[in-house]
């Protein structure tokens, strides 16, 4: 399972960081990802990153302003958001695949296991 926090309302140009807890013991075997939905759109990759950490890979939209990173002994995976925009206004959702590799998936269909989803408004 996977509990996803740290949603709120945040004015453009603030920060928030969601963190998503898994309850496996076996989550280091799993790449783990952020994606967002917003009203009327599909849901689209956000920011992924392997097992181990080693890898990241982030939308175009979101660089450099965006840093996911987990934390194994923690189980839990987290994405900081900076210099928000009304735009990135959606519900986040972080998802799990298991894999051994650095690969990491950025299509909503490769991924085994969602959380809930939290909201995340930014004000203009």
């Amino acid at each position: 399972q996977l509990q996803a926090s740290g949603g709120g309302l945040v004015q453009a140009g603030g920060s928030l960081r969601l963190s998503c807890a898994a309850s496996a013991r076996t989550f280091s075997w799993y790449a783990m990802g952020w994606f967002r939905q917003a009203p009327g759109k599909e849901r689209e990759f956000v920011a992924g990153l392997s097992w181990s950490g080693g890898s990241t890979n982030s939308a175009d939209s979101v660089k450099g302003r965006f840093t996911i990173s987990r934390d194994n002994a923690k189980n839990t995976v987290y994405l900081q958001m900076n210099s928000l925009k009304p735009e990135d206004t959606a519900v986040y959702y972080c998802a799990a695949k298991r894999s051994p590799t650095p690969r990491i998936p950025t299509r909503p269909n490769q991924y085994d296991y969602w959380g809930q989803g939290t909201l995340v408004t930014v004000s203009s």
